[in-house]
């Protein structure tokens, strides 16, 4: 009985270590790719002659989903991800960091443009959601 009770704790505690997954902000993969998609989106809505490839970006996004469910992730913990304020937040002084790292400002809409057209040209993750 003593080696049937050890025995299933350590099957439990190896099972529980094993599902334990980083939250999806800390998969660097998903996250990273998403702020891609934020900077584009931003982009498409400030420059008018810059528009959204819209099927590529539907495309990354169930892409990305489907990493997050490969990685053990629920549709359920994914939209709760996307969904989060404090993610969103999050995400959008991500991006912020990203484009000054970069030397554009987000308040700089001539720059954000040239930025964007810059990276069409260059066909970046984020160039490649733009046209």
């Amino acid at each position: 009985m003593r080696l049937l009770t050890a025995i299933l704790i350590v099957t439990l505690s190896v099972g529980g270590a094993a599902s334990a997954k980083p939250p999806l902000r800390e998969v660097a993969e998903i996250d990273n790719a998403l702020m891609h998609v934020a900077i584009a989106d931003a982009i498409r809505k400030s420059c008018d002659g810059i528009n959204a490839r819209l099927i590529r970006a539907y495309s990354e996004l169930n892409r990305l989903k489907s990493i997050a469910r490969d990685k053990g992730y629920t549709d359920d913990e994914v939209e709760a991800y996307v969904t989060s304020k404090s993610e969103k937040a999050r995400m959008k002084d991500k991006a912020e960091q990203f484009l000054q790292e970069n030397g554009v400002r987000s308040d700089d809409i001539p720059a954000l443009c040239r930025f964007g057209q810059e990276q069409i040209q260059a066909q970046t993750e984020i160039g490649q959601l733009l046209r």
